[in-house]
Order: C-alpha cells, then sequence, then structure tokens
C-alpha cells in the first residue's frame, strides 16, 4: 500500500481566441495570488485579451482541465525561441513561460502534470531541452523547477518582462534526451 497522492487526470488543448478571457483570468488570479505572498513579479490586469491574442499567433498557448467538459485548471505557453531571455540560440530547445494553475480549481499536482506535458511536446519537435525561467528572488519557484529535474545554468539581471517591467531571473534547463 502507498500513501502517493493519485496524480490528477488532465486533459490538454491548444488555446483559441475564444481561451484569451479565460487566459487573462488566470493570469491576473495568479498575480494576485502572488501579490498576496509579498511576490512581485506579475501585477493584475497587466496583461489583457490583445496580449493572449498576439501569443496565440507567436507561439503555442496550452490549457489544461480535469475532465472534457469540466473548467480550466491552468496554462502554459510554449516558445521554439526565447532570445531575450537565453539570446540567439540554436534550435536544440523550447521554452516554457507562463506556467500557471488555477488554485481555486486545480487538483493538487496539477503544475507539475503540465510541466511534464510541455516537456514531451517539445521533445516531440526533436528538441532536447526544455528551458524556462523564473524570478531569481523566489527561491520556493526555483526549488519546484529544480525538484522537477531542472539545473540552474545562470541569472539574467535585467530581463524585460511583461508590461515592460524589468526583473532578475534565473535560467534553467532541463534535458529530455540524451544525445
Amino acid at each position: 500500500m502507498t500513501d502517493a497522492v493519485p496524480r490528477p487526470l488532465l486533459r490538454f488543448r491548444r488555446a483559441g481566441k475564444s481561451d484569451v478571457g479565460e487566459l487573462a483570468r488566470l493570469r491576473d488570479a495568479a498575480a494576485r495570488w502572488q501579490a498576496g505572498r509579498g511576490i512581485d513579479q506579475w501585477q493584475p490586469g497587466e496583461l489583457g485579451r490583445s496580449h493572449f491574442l498576439a501569443r496565440l499567433d507567436d507561439c503555442e498557448t496550452w490549457l489544461a482541465a480535469s475532465g472534457a467538459d469540466a473548467p480550466v485548471v491552468g496554462a502554459w505557453e510554449v516558445w521554439w525561441e526565447d532570445p531575450a531571455a537565453w539570446g540567439e540560440q540554436p534550435p536544440v530547445a523550447g521554452y516554457v513561460h507562463r506556467l500557471v494553475t488555477d488554485r481555486a480549481a486545480a487538483p493538487p499536482g496539477t503544475g507539475r502534470i503540465m510541466l511534464t506535458e510541455a516537456e514531451r511536446r517539445i521533445a516531440s519537435f526533436g528538441r532536447d531541452l526544455c528551458r524556462l525561467d523564473c524570478l531569481a528572488d523566489n527561491p520556493r519557484l526555483r526549488r519546484y523547477y529544480e525538484d522537477a529535474g531542472y539545473t540552474v545554468t545562470g541569472t539574467l539581471p535585467a530581463k524585460n518582462g511583461d508590461g515592460g517591467r524589468r526583473y532578475g531571473v534565473t535560467l534553467l534547463e532541463k534535458r529530455l534526451r540524451t544525445a
């Protein structure tokens, strides 16, 4: 017998234009949660529908739900390049951004399952690495990614973030396939 928490079954789908309001809602809820814990990164209302419409055109935006007709419990983006954080790179990685869960509705473990799905997607395109960044002064989030198998590769002291704000980030990557 095991005491392990069962992993929730999630369904994933690409976001479309009709989902931009939901994406903004998820991000604003996460920004309020961060602010309530003294984390100064995302701001409520900072990104609206037009921002998420633009993301649909320049990256893959994904949604997670706990069933076919269930509400959305999380989202993330996969970018195929990220020169602002990582500089010009050969096409060996995918970049995860805006991994966010609905803290009121997401079952425990949802974030890790979504991250694993993002990694699977990146590997399916023949990319060997999954890269991401997190706020440099958020050790809890850094530890979360390290516990998921990511390794710190450096820092960027002043990344241009959403809404034109600048903040320091820690750069992390995970090898998805062996060379």
